[in-house]
């Protein structure tokens, strides 16, 4: 049996607009709540629902922690991360 993933994971509005930074353990199904905007909040009244950059985690407790540190980042260390492996 396979073990579950973890993934941080950063959301945009556009380029250069407002940054989301969540937690999950199915991407596709919450990259599928932002876009449809089926859970009410920061996403949904920014539209923030494009996936710009995410990452893989075996367990929780490391994710967490990465989640964490990322949202402590300033916004021009966000961008060059995102930028870095996702240049469009």
């Amino acid at each position: 049996m396979q073990a579950p993933s973890y993934y941080v994971y950063i959301l945009a509005s556009r380029i250069g607009g407002t940054l989301y930074i969540g937690i999950t353990n199915n991407l596709i199904r919450r990259v599928y709540e932002h876009k449809s905007k089926l859970i009410e909040g920061f996403t949904e009244k920014y539209d923030v629902a494009r996936l710009v950059y995410f990452e893989q985690f075996e367990d929780p407790e490391n994710a967490i922690k990465r989640e964490n540190r990322l949202k402590k980042w300033s916004r021009a260390w966000k961008i060059s991360l995102i930028e870095k492996n996702n240049p469009d």
